[in-house]
């Protein structure tokens, strides 16, 4: 499908373990249903939580290189290389964007596994050029929900938003075996998200923070709440929302994946 032809949905994946990028499981076969149902796009803008630093960035190089940011792991998964070229005339486009915002043309970063995990399936052949934008842990949620709502152009030119975190991630609590139940706060924060979207109530899933105990419980840092709102940001009046895959893996991490205004063939 020509991506000219139609405004690019947006997308939020919850990406799990790096594991994932080796297995199949209902978690990554429906990210590879979902990459044949996408138009496919002249460029992605990842927001991944893996690179949350001080200030805004976008990379900008020719050739990102594939970031291993992750330790304990089994050799094969080190040896994950995701070679999706950059495109720096598109970064300097997200710069000019997010103005007056300082951000960065950066040549250094690449794509973490944040990104390259969920890429591997949706777009496995790596074809499509992939730069990623960092989330400044100095700023609010607020400031990164209207930061992501400056972004919307980018999907009337062929650009596909994804945002790659967990809205449901507590390593604190997380229990590292096999068909664990989920907490009954992680259960329950889910769904409260799932709900509070598709009644479009984006005011309170900015203010995720004073949504009480099973919030802090969930969200106990930002970093992997965040680009989830730089995906449901991009919702316009009359587009729909819909959850491809959810779930709570290892207790207290949410597998919940959202897309913004996909048009149905």
């Amino acid at each position: 499908m020509d991506a000219s032809a139609q405004r690019m949905p947006a997308v939020f994946i919850g990406h799990g373990s790096p594991m994932n990028t080796l297995e199949h499981n209902r978690y990554t076969e429906t990210w590879r249903r979902l990459g044949e149902s996408l138009p496919k796009p002249k460029a992605i803008l990842a927001i991944s939580a893996h690179w949350f630093i001080r200030g805004t960035a976008v990379t900008a190089m020719e050739r990102p290189r594939t970031i291993h940011d992750f330790g304990g792991f089994p050799k094969e998964l080190y040896a994950v290389q995701y070679p999706a070229p950059g495109d720096p005339s598109l970064a300097a486009r997200v710069r000019d964007l997010l103005a007056p915002v300082d951000v960065q043309l950066d040549d250094t970063w690449g794509l973490d596994h944040g990104t390259w995990s969920v890429l591997a399936h949706v777009f496995p052949a790596a074809d499509v050029p992939v730069m990623q934008l960092s989330l400044d842990a100095t700023q609010s949620p607020k400031f990164h929900y209207e930061l992501a709502a400056r972004l919307a152009p980018l999907r009337d030119e062929g650009v596909l938003i994804v945002g790659s975190g967990n809205v449901v991630h507590n390593l604190g609590r997380i229990q590292w075996a096999d068909d664990v139940p989920p907490y009954d706060w992680a259960v329950r924060f889910n769904d409260k998200v799932r709900s509070l979207l598709a009644a479009r109530d984006h005011e309170s899933l900015i203010v995720f923070d004073t949504l009480g105990a099973d919030a802090r419980l969930s969200v106990p840092t930002p970093d992997h709440y965040l680009p989830f709102l730089y995906v449901i940001a991009q919702q316009r009046r009359g587009e729909t929302v819909s959850f491809p895959v959810d779930g709570i893996e290892y207790g207290s991490v949410s597998m919940l994946a959202v897309v913004v205004g996909l048009q149905q063939k």
